[in-house]
């Protein structure tokens, strides 16, 4: 590979919830707290980035990174309707200015999924003044510190429901979903209570309508502050290839997970894309590469040419730049993971050559945490946490990672 641009960011993401720890007034503290619950496991303490947030800016640094994307959580910033923390606010200024000194462009993603408890109780995304809540969020959140910001991904992944409804996740996990969703408003004591990744499939076309205003009003809030920040949303994308000649099921994922908000973008200033995968479909169903049928499930099947591909499509699509607001591998062996990297870079490098504007890649993740309602089983981190002690130790991935990118940088 040469040189990337000199403007490029190279970074690391994470997720306020999925890190920090003892996010006790969200709706995903609520929902993993119920009986039954499709949670796994609590997140608790997670892995304590609420107090160590500082060594975690340091531990990207000391990899040559050029950025940090990190989430602001609504719910510590306001965790009751209308009343909002200056604390919590002064603590992700303080993220933001620690970045700064590092050298990092601080990306802020202003929902990673998880809302206030409040929010859910009103409905979530299906709320009438949804849109209007977040926009009032964003704006608080911009009116502290987003002077300083490099860019603002207004929200995690919209489009994960219809993706996941295309992963084959047994029925006993979608029965499961419903009943905590059930047992939260029992709990509340409220008629509806919706979390934005965890749904029901027939408001799957209101939660689109809802996210989907939400987006925009959170933009121009955003943009009312700061009209020359970069703002766009992150998208969840599957490399989806066609086995054969029959186009038509691979067509039809692409038009229910990806277009509508691939279109929603071409008003935006960068298209986030999240990928982890590469499927294939002929006019049957799911195969593998060979043909063969395909097992269902979630990141098990994995190929490093995936990245460059759907940057590729993403772009074609929206008509934006493109950002990786993440990229990874689920693997218990490093070694995997830090052979994944070079040749994903390599796939996007190429269709960068190729004319695709690409801005920047984050790496998912820093560190191995909390993965949603697969607990602390899945390991993405490029470093490892002691569960008991929280102490962040390097993967040999983390130093492929950072001499890659100080190479690519400086030549």
């Amino acid at each position: 590979m040469h040189r990337f641009p000199a403007d490029f960011l190279w970074g690391v993401a994470g997720a306020g919830h999925q890190n920090e720890g003892d996010n006790v007034t969200s709706d995903c503290w609520f929902a993993e707290n119920v009986t039954p619950t499709v949670f796994r496991e609590r997140s608790g303490k997670a892995c304590n980035g609420w107090e160590r947030w500082r060594e975690d800016v340091d531990l990207a640094a000391a990899m040559h990174l050029t950025a940090y994307r990190f989430s602001v959580e609504w719910a510590r910033i306001e965790p009751v309707e209308g009343e909002f923390s200056t604390e919590a606010l002064a603590h992700y200024e303080a993220i933001v200015d620690h970045c700064l000194v590092q050298g990092l462009a601080p990306v802020v993603t202003f929902q990673h999924f998880v809302a206030p408890h409040w929010f859910a109780m009103q409905g979530g995304w299906l709320g009438e003044r949804a849109p209007e809540l977040f926009a009032r969020f964003c704006d608080r959140v911009m009116s502290a510190f987003g002077d300083r910001i490099a860019a603002a991904v207004t929200m995690n992944e919209p489009n994960l429901p219809p993706m996941l409804a295309w992963a084959g996740l047994p029925d006993v996990v979608r029965d499961l979903e419903r009943a905590t969703l059930e047992a939260c408003a029992r709990a509340t004591g409220v008629e509806r209570y919706r979390l934005t990744n965890i749904t029901v499939a027939e408001e799957a076309d209101a939660l689109f309508a809802g996210q989907a205003a939400g987006h925009r009003a959170a933009r121009a809030a955003i943009k009312a502050r700061r009209p020359e920040l970069p703002t766009g949303l992150s998208i969840a994308i599957v490399d989806d290839l066609v086995h054969g000649t029959d186009a038509t099921l691979r067509d039809r994922k692409r038009a229910e997970v990806y277009q509508p908000w691939l279109e929603i973008a071409r008003e935006d200033d960068f298209v986030g894309i999240q990928n982890y995968e590469r499927h294939y479909y002929d006019a049957e169903g799911a195969v593998n590469a060979d043909g063969t049928p395909a097992q269902g499930g979630v990141m098990n099947r994995t190929d490093p040419a995936s990245l460059g591909s759907c940057a590729r499509y993403a772009h074609a699509v929206s008509g934006v730049p493109v950002m990786v607001t993440e990229h990874g591998i689920q693997a218990d062996d490093d070694t995997e993971r830090a052979a994944f990297i070079e040749p994903a870079l390599e796939g996007l490098q190429e269709a960068m050559t190729d004319g695709v504007p690409v801005l920047g890649y984050f790496h998912w993740t820093l560190m191995d945490n909390f993965e949603w309602i697969f607990g602390f089983g899945p390991r993405f981190g490029l470093h490892s946490v002691d569960p008991v002690t929280f102490d962040r130790t390097p993967k040999p991935s983390a130093g492929v990672y950072g001499a890659l990118v100080a190479g690519l940088r400086h030549g």
